[in-house]
């Protein structure tokens, strides 16, 4: 996470590598519209996730993750990481994205996005590349 100090000398924490809901609905509605099938976008095998994404979205108190998959403006796939909180009345994990939904004016909520797309960031001694 990256502190900032507000006008008002306060620090706030924000996640590193965050980005916008609208951001992330275009990127998943254009892999959707353009293939919406891993092979038939690019050849990706994986997709490599760094650290620090992981560890940002458990502080936020979830209990499951979800990856939502897209293709950013520069045609890269991108696998995008959302909280989750389990509802035992309906048993699903509800994504933990208020902005954009309903009424919500609360803050801007963390869609996490640095993940890059194997290949090119792959190992190539790795068994699971056979």
């Amino acid at each position: 996470m990256s502190q900032e100090t507000t006008s008002e000398g306060q620090i706030q924490v924000k996640p590193i590598n965050a980005i916008p809901l609208k951001t992330a609905q275009k990127w998943a509605k254009r892999w959707s519209k353009e293939e919406g099938d891993y092979n038939k976008h690019h050849h990706v095998n994986a997709f490599l996730i760094p650290k620090v994404d992981l560890l940002e979205v458990l502080k936020e108190g979830v209990d499951a993750v979800r990856a939502y998959i897209g293709v950013d403006d520069n045609n890269v796939e991108k696998l995008m990481i959302v909280g989750t909180k389990y509802d035992p009345v309906t048993k699903i994990y509800v994504d933990m994205i208020a902005v954009g939904v309903g009424n919500a004016t609360v803050q801007q909520d963390d869609i996490y996005d640095f993940t890059s797309p194997c290949p090119p960031d792959c190992d190539p001694s790795s068994p699971m590349l056979t």
